[in-house]
Formats: structure tokens, sequence, C-alpha cells
């Protein structure tokens, strides 16, 4: 009988709660309908922070927290070179960790993983000829789907057997998106064929949707198997028979029982063995020295590899404590409004307190219209964020860097949505709900119908929720104006060539298989055709254009010193080039016909090159040596030229010592060729008149163009982003600040209404009343200024390497954000005072 008693009050205590509830949310609702322009304020506030957060957050959690689509993740790790580990040779790509002769040697003696893999990114042209069409592809050995555990919707996948030395034949598995690209989802998929850079390959598969490979950012469209290396170079190179082309990348599954901590413990004692295995025989005994001290890791993998995640996690991090102060200033705003609100309401608030309304039930009430805004603005932002963060991978994807990020929604996401929901309804409705309710009911009645001329309260609730706008805001626009400035003096940067109007065209001639005695004749005869058909002022050939990413380095030293060596920057150019990049000559010559492999070895230095190798002395007729292999005499060059500094890799970087050598003594010439030309003409025109004259070179051959601008405008991405979006979040929390004190100012002067109507009809003047009120901005901005300007000083740490050509602490930077604020401020708060130095002094007192 008890139990039964027990059960039916515990289910009217729950009615009774629910009821109250409803009962609850129906008054907020009926509240918030009542203000539409209050809502609509509150909701659109509250969606733009939420919004934000969350957009960034999304793509922290792709980029940084998401596991890989495959079974069991968390069994995956990842095998690469300890820190400070010494190696030199040939990256070729951006997979690039272990030679083929490291991942033969940890195949033999690793006991950690039950299955092994390796890979390598590749871009593949799939066009048969004429203008470039490029998918991003995967090298990947046997067991790379295997290991995974991803499975063929269509087909299947490779085997070990797929993938063996010499393979002559070898197929290729293709992405789940590609197959509905590029074969309109054919069912019959497996007895057709891709081509990929002039050669077919017959489809075996197609791998299970949402696979996009083991590299967040980039999405694979074709895997072959390593195996078919050779087939994209000419015969007798490639990466496979190399032991100084650092090339693939390894991860493993655990075994059963296995750590991460086991298994890096049995690779690092199985490091030397590999290294020796490995050791490339034209190291230097000191290099090799070095090279045999090397100890690999073994960290988790769950997560992929990216190089994405390398250069935009710390930017995506400080980016969410940005829009994270963003929404705590929307929520002081919106905790202000409705403190106002609540004030308006007292001698409610107040009776319904003196016939028996419990507090808590009161408070409960108030927090209902908060919940609903909260509710309203999660929602809203939750789309925002959406539209942000695609927008966001749009801004970052390029034609020369497709980027791809799945957006997913998971339980991180929509946890971390809920989570902004809640916490914005306890910031910004819980302190006004509680303060409106504190008050006794006695002295509300008694003040009621009379102004209040005293109890301002300098330091109350809303003052101290000012002060914090105004605080974080500050540091918001400081970081703001930081980031913008940064991009403007990279931007501002001189690069040692005049990019404008420089198309770079990159030409394949695998297709025409010329003997390599003669690529130089063939490269020399397309320039000539390319200058002619596109009408170009000027053309050279070069090797690697600037700030493109690639590079050459080798040791050098001035013919007949004893001192240090020196890094060297290398790149190799023709006839014309320089005066095609605008880069002046400051002393020598130019290349010319006569650099050939019959004459001596020349090179063109920069003047960081003379400073470093020739202590500022006029290198021209002057030699210095080039480090080579062990199996090689070092090579001797003899300067002819002196050009200006240039940018190497990036506009970030410190002018670098570069030596150009002709493209003609090159003793090797790979299969394809880069020219630069300088043209006025329509990029649209200039791109068919460059086909047409390599078509007619041979019409098997491939082409590709990059403008030069555009790729230097590539380089600057991430700064770009910082500005852009730190520039834009500044902007908003400035705002939110600023209408966050005239909101505080007019509300005072509302109150003292009648404070003022007696002033004035005592004698104040309106300068007088204006200062009156001005004081009160002004007291509240200086504090907030104070404390964000020391906010800013040490918030600036975090953004050190993000930022080009300034101090952390930059005074005219801070000093700008402050008197930016500070004007603004000023100005809403002159609104309310003018309109108090106006008031009539009868309207006033009429309303005592």
């Amino acid at each position: 009988m008890q139990t039964v008693v027990t059960d039916v009050v515990v289910r009217s205590i729950n009615t009774n709660t629910m009821d109250a509830l409803i009962k609850d949310l129906r008054f907020g609702f009926r509240q918030l309908r009542l203000n539409p322009t209050f809502t609509a304020v509150a909701v659109m506030s509250l969606a733009l922070g939420i919004g934000a957060n969350t957009a960034i957050f999304q793509l922290i959690d792709a980029i940084r927290l998401r596991t890989l689509p495959v079974a069991n993740p968390q069994e995956l790790a990842y095998v690469d070179f300890g820190k400070d580990s010494k190696r030199s040779g040939w990256w070729s790509t951006r997979s690039a960790n272990f030679t083929s002769a490291q991942w033969d040697s940890m195949r033999t003696h690793q006991q950690a993983f039950s299955g092994i893999m390796a890979w390598s990114a590749k871009e593949f042209n799939l066009a048969q000829q004429g203008k470039a069409r490029y998918a991003e592809g995967l090298l990947v050995s046997g067991d790379f789907f295997n290991v995974l555990h991803v499975p063929a919707v269509i087909g299947r996948t490779f085997t070990k057997e797929d993938d063996q030395p010499g393979c002559g034949s070898p197929a290729a598995v293709i992405s789940y998106s590609f197959w509905q690209g590029e074969f309109a989802g054919d069912p019959q998929v497996t007895s057709r064929n891709v081509r990929l850079d002039g050669r077919l390959f017959p489809v075996i598969g197609v791998s299970s949707p949402g696979f996009f490979g083991v590299e967040v950012g980039h999405r694979f469209d074709i895997a072959v198997p390593v195996c078919s290396d050779p087939m994209f170079w000419e015969p007798g190179k490639g990466h496979l028979t190399s032991r100084t082309a650092w090339w693939l990348s390894l991860m493993g599954r655990l075994k059963p029982g296995w750590t991460i901590k086991r298994a890096n413990a049995q690779i690092q004692t199985i490091s030397p063995a590999i290294m020796q295995d490995s050791l490339p025989s034209s190291y230097r005994a000191d290099d090799a020295k070095k090279y045999l001290a090397n100890k690999l890791t073994v960290t988790p993998g769950g997560t992929g590899v990216s190089q994405l995640r390398r250069e935009y996690e710390d930017p995506l991090w400080i980016l969410l404590a940005t829009t994270g102060l963003v929404l705590l200033i929307a929520c002081a705003n919106l905790a202000n409004l409705l403190l106002a609100r609540a004030s308006v309401r007292e001698r409610e608030i107040a009776v319904r307190q003196a016939i028996g309304a419990a507090r808590g039930r009161l408070i409960r009430q108030l927090l209902s219209e908060s919940t609903l805004l909260a509710l309203l603005g999660a929602t809203l932002g939750a789309v925002l964020a959406g539209l942000l963060s695609r927008g966001l991978i749009a801004f970052l994807t390029t034609d020369g860097n497709r980027m791809f990020v799945g957006l997913g929604i998971d339980w991180r996401v929509l946890g971390f949505t809920a989570a902004m929901a809640i916490l914005t309804c306890l910031l910004f409705g819980l302190a006004p709900a509680v303060r409106a309710t504190r008050v006794e009911p006695s002295s509300v009645m008694r003040a009621s119908g009379r102004g209040l001329t005293t109890g301002r309260e300098k330091f109350s609730l809303r003052r101290a929720l000012v002060v914090a706008q105004m605080a974080m805001s500050l540091v918001l626009l400081a970081g703001a104006l930081l980031f913008v400035r940064s991009l403007q003096k990279l931007l501002a940067v001189d690069p040692g060539f005049r990019p404008e109007g420089i198309v770079a065209v990159s030409i394949d001639y695998r297709a025409a298989h010329y003997p390599s005695d003669r690529i130089a004749e063939v490269r020399r005869q397309t320039l000539e055709r390319l200058l002619v058909r596109t009408g170009a002022i000027s053309a050279g050939q070069v090797d690697m254009t600037p700030v493109s990413g690639s590079g050459w380095d080798q040791n050098v030293w001035a013919e007949g010193s004893s001192g240090p060596r020196i890094d060297g920057m290398f790149n190799r150019a023709g006839p014309g080039y320089f005066r095609t990049m605008g880069t002046s000559f400051a002393a020598g010559r130019d290349f010319n016909e006569h650099d050939n492999l019959t004459a001596p070895k020349v090179a063109i230095v920069n003047e960081e090159f003379a400073k470093k190798i020739f202590h500022g002395v006029n290198p021209v007729g002057r030699s210095f040596r080039r480090e080579e292999s062990a199996d090689k005499p070092d090579s001797l060059f003899l300067v002819v030229g002196l050009v200006r500094n240039t940018k190497y890799y990036e506009l970030r970087e410190d002018f670098r010592p570069i030596a150009f050598v002709p493209e003609d003594q090159n003793e090797d010439p790979g299969p394809g060729g880069t020219f630069v030309l300088r043209t006025n003409a329509p990029l649209g025109t200039f791109y068919h008149a460059a086909e047409e004259a390599v078509a007619d070179i041979h019409p098997g051959l491939g082409i590709d163009f990059a403008v030069l601008t555009a790729q230097i405008k590539e380089s600057l991405m991430r700064d770009r982003l910082m500005a852009a979006l730190a520039g834009a979040f500044g902007l908003l929390a400035g705002l939110l600040a600023v209408l966050g004190l005239y909101g505080v100012i007019a509300y005072m002067v509302a109150r003292r209404r009648n404070e003022i109507g007696v002033r004035i009809a005592l004698g104040a003047s309106r300068a007088q009343v204006i200062i009156l009120i001005l004081r009160e901005a002004v007291l509240l901005l200086a504090i907030g200024l104070t404390l964000g300007t020391a906010l800013a000083a040490w918030a600036g740490q975090a953004a050190e390497s993000l930022v080009y050509g300034l101090k952390l602490r930059d005074p005219l930077t801070l000093g700008g954000a402050v008197a930016l604020l500070a004007i603004v401020a000023l100005l809403a708060s002159y609104g309310p005072a003018w309109r108090a130095a106006r008031l009539q002094p009868m309207d006033a007192l009429r309303d005592e």
C-alpha cells in the first residue's frame, strides 16, 4: 500500500513539474512575442556567436579530432622519424618520410603490427593530350586496403600479389566519389580503364563510400600499386631503386594486446637495423654516422595524417578563442538588456513575491525566456555554422590546392552546440533573473512612482558587464589589427621580381618518348614556339618557380676557403629568365647559348650568396664548390653574374643565399620543362595560343599553367584567412561592446530623468549635463580599456608564429585599437547625453 501511494505521489510531482515547465515556456514565448525587436536582436546575436564557434569547432573536429572512416581506427599507428633526425636526399611528395629500402626493412624487422602499409601521394593527369586535368592519386602497398579494413563495393581492392616488384600491368582502385563523378556510377566499371599520365590502367574495384584515404584535407580519387612507380618515369629512374628518395609514409594496425607505447619501444629497438639496411651508399662518412643514429617513433594514427593539420591547427584554436570572446560579449549584451527589462518589471515581481510566490519559482519563470532565446539562437547558429564552415573550406581551396574536409555532424559537434546553448542561457539569463528577484517588495513599493536620484551603484552588475565587454572587445580588435597589418606587410614585401603578368607553362614530354640527349634541344624549340605564338614580351626557362614551396639545397663554400660550409639554395634557369622575372643584375652577365655541357660550369648568384660565401666582395670571376655525394667529386662553379636578392620558398623568409645554374648544363634532364613568360594578353587567349604551340611540337604533350600572382596569393592563404576572420570578429566584438555601452548610458539617462530635470531647472547648462553623462561613459571606458590593454598584451603571445614584421606588443597596433574603440564608444555615448541635455524640466518633473 505504501509503495502504491509513493508511486502516485512521484507521478503527481512529475506531472506538476512538467505542467509548470510548459507554463513557463508559454509565458516566455508570450514575452518574446510581445517584444519582437528585442527577440530578433537577441536571437541574431546568439546565432552569430554560436554559429561562429560551432563552425570553427567543426573544422577543428574534422581536422584534429575525428577518426578515419575505417573499422577500429584506434588500432592504427603512424610510423615516423624522431625529432631532429638527420637525412638528406630527394623529398618528392607531401607524403615523404621513408625510402623504399626502409619500407622493405621495416616489414622484415617489425613485430608490433598485424599488418603494415605504405602509401605516397601523387597527382595523375587524366587528359590524353592538351591542358592537364588532374586527379588526386595514391601509390599504395598491396595491403593498404586490407590493413585499413576498407572493402570494395564493386570488384575488389588490392592484395599483396598486386604489388610485386616489376609488375607489368598494374590495375587501379578508384574511390566511390570518383566512380560517381567520372564514370557516372557505371556498375560495369571493372571492365573499363582509366588513363593516368598517358597510360591505361584497368579498374578492378571501387572503395566503400565515405572512405577518402588517410590524409585529412585531401580525398584520393585513384589508387595504384607502389610497384607501378617506374611507369611514371623514364627508364632507369623513379623512387623504387633510390635510397635517397623520401616518398613513402607508413602506418600499421597494432596486434591484439599491443599499445602505442609498446610498439614505439619495439620500433626504436629495431631502428639501428633499419638504418643499417637502408644506408645510402652515396652518403659521406659524417652524414652516414648521423643517419645511423636516427630513431623511428610510433604515434596514434586513428585520426590520420595531415599537412593541413600542421598548418592550420594553431590558427583554428586561436579563432575558436576569438569566437568564444565574441559570444561572451554577446551574452553580456543580452544580460544587460534582460537587466533593463527586469527593472521595468520590478513592481510586478514585487507584487508576486508579496502574495507568496517563491523566489525559485520566479527565477525559473524568468529563465524560460532565456532558454527559448538560447534554443532559437543555437538552432539558427547551427545553420549558420554549416554555411560558414563550408565557406571557409571554399576560401582555402584553390586550383593548385584542392582541399577536402569532411564536415559531417557527429556527436562532438552536436554536443558542442548543445553546450553553447546551455552555457549562453546561464551566462545571460541567470544573473538578471537572480538580480530581479533579490529586491525587497516593500522597498520597490515605496520607490514606485518616484524619481530615483541616488543609488547609482557605480560598479553595479550592468557596469561590470560593460567593462568586461570593452576589455574583451579591445583584445579582439587589437588581434584583428595585428593580423591585418601582418598581411599588409607581407603583401608589401619586395620578392625581388615582378610577378605581375608572369605565367608559368609546364610541359610533360613523356608521351613523345624523347631520348634524354634531345630534351635540351626540345626545350629550346618549345620556348621559341611559345614566345612567337603567344606574343609574349619575354620568356625564359626555369626548373622551379619562386615561392612555389619547392626547393633544392646543398653545402657550398668559396674555392680555397677553409671556413664553414654554408647551406646554399639552388635553381636552374635559362637565358632570359632574369629579364622576364624583372630581377636586375648588379654585376656580370646572364646565361647564354654557350653555357652548355661542353663548357665549364658557371653560376649566377644573388647578393645574399655573395655576402655569405664571398663576404660581400664582388663574386663575378670567383669560384665556389658544391658538395656532392660520396661517389662524385665536388662540383666547381665560376660565378658569371650577380643578381638582386629574391625570395625562394615563401615571402615570410629572410633572403637566402641562392645560386642559379644553367639548364643546358644539366647532365640528367627530366622529361619535363617549365617556362616563364611575361605577357599582356588575356589569360584565355594566352592559354589557347600556348596549347596550340605545344600541340605543334607533339599532339600528345601535356601542358599546365600557373599564374605567378595567384601562386603568391595562395602562399599567403593562412595569413589571408586570419586577417579576414580576425578582422570580421574584431569589428563584430567592437560593435557589440559599443552597443552595450550605449545601452547602459541610455538606461542610466532614463533612470535619472527626474534628477536631470531638477538640475536643468536649477540652472545647469546643456554642456554640464552632457559632461555629467559622458563622465560615466568615460569612467567605464577607461576601466575597460585598461584591463583590455593588459589582456591584449598577454594574449598576443599566442599569435607569435602567425604574424610577420610586427612585435607582439606593437604600440601602433594596440594604440590604434584603443583609439578606434574609444572614439566610437564616446560617439555612441554622446547620443543619450545629447538627448538628456535637451530634456524639458517640466516634462521630467511632471512624472513625479
